[in-house]
């Protein structure tokens, strides 16, 4: 089954280069370029032009990365957000985040992480690399702490195992438990602090001191 892409990028050549290396990588199928968020909410107008992953770039006229993603997550919630950008700041990387971003990756990675990050988003849900991973988590551990949330004992377990890179099945045989019980387990973080997916719940938990990296 091919995984259908979008690119957003008002860099034609660019959005040319990502296409051609992304059809040679594997199961991916671009659908189109655009070049500012608002063609692509455009495109949006037909369930036939809705693809399964976003290559976003932050910076665009018209309507660029933040906005472009603040309005997936509020429209579609289900399309992965995969972030490109020249640089490396902290403070576009958390904004991106917030904004409803999968995923992060510079502009200048080669195509064996860009094939790495399109399979994390669809399997795991998110992606972000090593450097973009420590100046998250040091960022949002910066400052005063969360107010204290009574947790079970197995989702304390669940929380050690949603920092890593196994999927919800391996989590449940390390857990020796089915994946349903995860998913009830995982819903109930989700509930008790008010995220909804799992690059949230990782945030939220190490804000919280709960787990660490």
């Amino acid at each position: 089954m091919n995984h259908r892409v979008a690119i957003v990028d008002d860099h034609v050549l660019i959005a040319k280069a990502l296409t051609s290396i992304i059809e040679k990588l594997g199961p991916y199928r671009v659908l189109y370029e655009v070049e500012n968020g608002q063609q692509l909410v455009d495109r949006f107008g037909e369930a036939r032009h809705i693809p399964d992953i976003v290559l976003l770039d932050v910076n665009m006229p018209v309507m660029d990365g933040f906005e472009t993603a603040a309005w997936l997550k509020a429209h579609h919630p289900q399309v992965h957000v995969l972030a490109l950008s020249v640089r490396d700041e902290e403070e576009t990387l958390i904004r991106m985040i917030k904004a409803g971003a999968q995923g992060y990756l510079l502009k200048n990675a080669r195509p064996p992480e860009l094939k790495q990050a399109l399979e994390s988003v669809v399997s795991k849900g998110f992606y972000y690399p090593d450097w973009a991973t420590h100046k998250v988590f040091q960022s949002l551990t910066a400052g005063t702490g969360t107010e204290e949330i009574a947790l079970s004992q197995r989702e304390k377990e669940l929380l050690q195992y949603v920092a890593t890179e196994l999927t919800y099945k391996e989590i449940a045989d390390k857990m020796c438990c089915s994946p349903r019980t995860v998913e009830s387990h995982r819903d109930s973080l989700f509930e008790k602090f008010g995220v909804k997916s799992r690059v949230s719940l990782v945030v939220y938990a190490i804000k919280a001191g709960l787990i660490s990296i």
